[in-house]
Formats: structure tokens, sequence, C-alpha cells
């Protein structure tokens, strides 16, 4: 077992995604099962009593990486010497409001956790960024903890590249580790693309598997885009569990690699790779290696995929322009 721990942030840690996320992570589920762990758990104010509700489940479970649980409602606190930050917690759509105001208030959320980080995390720091709108959120993140280098924050997007290995597994009928190299492409939104045309089944592509054109270039590509509207109408709350597992896995092949051969999705910093904008936080197809990712380059687009990214870019390039204003108006 490594004998120094490392530090995990998790933000909205008393929150459903966090409750989820705390003992996968505790478990070995984020960095392995020889890492020794310290949590580090952020919430508001007003979650203080169940985020001391949070640590005492901690202890009860008597998790044996687990060596040490900090609790904080300050993020200078909650961030210092971290050197993962899950960033869950954000403020939620609610009934009645427009875009513009919930971007205004995860604008002002994401501003103040980016000075925390930049002043009390350490300087190579790797984020993920959960909470809606990821991608943006994530771009406010960096453009106001400027000394973070670019290429460590990040937006979760392996939930959607993960929903669609299960999609294509179970039309496949074979286990989803059969399935390799599907693509998540732009917004963690309902204008993302979900890409298989260089995915394969068993070493086999995926269209020469499933047969269905059709399927694949609506239902399939419609079903993950609403997966998380359809989880809700299911049960009352959205993803938690899966969420979990995604954060999971998007930290664990950054930081140890992915397997040979395969690639995740994850949102990054847009270098302009395959015409996406560029400065924007946008889910490309990537490879890991020595805890640094990388955009796998040369896969050939046909135009309805090139499309569809244009799509999700232009969509993304909106968001930024927002958020922005919102920047400008609050300062």
């Amino acid at each position: 077992m490594t004998s120094e721990p490392k530090r995990i942030l998790i933000t909205g840690a008393a929150g459903q995604i966090g409750y989820a996320l705390c003992p996968q992570v505790a478990r070995g589920g984020m960095l392995g099962h020889n890492q020794p762990i310290i949590l580090h758990l952020l919430d508001i104010p007003p979650a203080q009593a169940s985020l001391e509700g949070v640590k005492m489940e901690l202890v009860d479970a008597a998790f044996p990486l687990l060596k040490d649980i900090v609790i904080s409602t300050d993020p200078e606190v909650a961030c210092k010497d971290v050197d993962i930050a899950v960033m869950v917690g954000g403020f939620p759509r609610k009934g009645g409001m427009e875009r513009k105001d919930v971007m205004a208030k995860n604008v002002a959320i994401y501003k103040s956790q980016a000075a925390a980080l930049q002043s009390s995390a350490k300087p190579d720091v790797k984020v993920l960024v959960v909470a809606n709108p990821a991608n943006t959120n994530a771009l406010i993140l960096k453009e106001n903890a400027p000394k973070i280098p670019n290429e460590n924050v990040t937006c979760l997007t392996r939930l959607d590249h993960n929903r669609a290995l299960g999609q294509i597994a179970e039309r496949a009928k074979v286990a989803v580790t059969d399935v390799k190299n599907v693509t998540i492409w732009g917004n963690h939104s309902s204008s993302q693309y979900p890409d298989v045309n260089h995915g394969t089944v068993k070493g086999k592509p995926i269209r020469e598997v499933i047969k269905d054109d059709e399927y694949l270039n609506k239902e399939f590509i419609e079903t993950v885009q609403q997966r998380g509207a359809a989880i809700i109408k299911a049960r009352n709350v959205s993803s938690a569990m899966s969420a979990a597992s995604s954060a999971c896995d998007h930290i664990y092949n950054w930081v140890n690699g992915t397997p040979k051969d395969t690639w995740v999705s994850m949102g990054v910093y847009s270098d302009g790779s395959y015409n996406a904008p560029k400065d924007i936080i946008f889910s490309f197809p990537v490879k890991c290696r020595g805890g640094k990712w990388e955009i796998v380059q040369g896969l050939k687009l046909d135009e309805f995929s090139k499309d569809k990214l244009k799509a999700t870019g232009e969509e993304l390039v909106e968001e930024k322009k927002l958020a922005l204003k919102c920047l400008s108006e609050a300062s």
C-alpha cells in the first residue's frame, strides 16, 4: 500500500451524488485499492448537520483506505492541499428559472471555488466538474484559477460515455466490457453527440454487429442524450449512483491510464481538434498515460458527425458568452 495518502475534495458532499460518491472513493474506486486517501468534504452552511452525518457513516463503514475526513463549509479550509477536486456542488435549475438566472448562480459559485482552489489546493490539483452546466462551470473555474494548468480542469462526460457503452451492450446482448471506443463529443447536454463510428463489439465494428443504422443514427443517440431526463422521470430524482461511478472512472483513468488501444470521453480544454471551437471545455475521445490526457487524433468524421459536432460546439460557444456576461455583470 502506498504510504502517503492522497487528499480528495468532494463539493456538495451532503447531496445525492456526494453521498453516493463518498463510499465509492473511500473503497478505492477512484484511485485504486492500494492508495490511502483523506476525504475533504465541502457543502453550504445549511447542510452542516447533513455533512456531519455523512462523516459519521464514513467512520462507521470502517474503510481501510480512508485515513482521515475533513468536513467544512469554508471552501478555503476544504481545499487545503487537495490533490484531486471533484466539484459536485452547484445550483440546480428550478421551476420558473430562466437559463441566465441559473448560469449567474453557478458563475458565482465557481468563481468563488476557483479562488479557493487556486490559493489552497496543490499546484497540480486535478479538477473534475460534475455539476451542470458542467462544461461551462469548468470553463468558469479555469478562467478564475489561472495558476491551475488548463489541462488540469475537466468536466464529466464519462457518464454519457458509460451510458453509450451500456446501450450498445444491451442491444448486442454482450457484456459491457466487450464494447469499446464509443465517443461523446461536445457538451454534457442534449446536444452532445454519442458516436459509435469507431467503436467495436468484441473487436468488430459496432455498426457491423448491430446492423441497424437507423437505430444507431436516431434512437440510440436520443436515448443517451435524454437518459438523465428518463431517470428523473422514473425516480423523481436525478442520476446519482451512475454519476458517482462515472466520476470515479474519469479520475481513475486520468491518474492510472487507459487500457491499450482504448479511449474514453472527457470534457477538456479545446485546442480546436476536429474543428471544435477553441477555448471552451469540449468532450473529446482521449487516451491517458502518466497522469496526463491526450486527444485521440486522426478519426475520420462523416458529414452527419461533422454536423453534430458543429451544433454542440455552437451551443457551448453560446453558453460561454452567457457565462462571461454574467461574470462581467457581477463584477
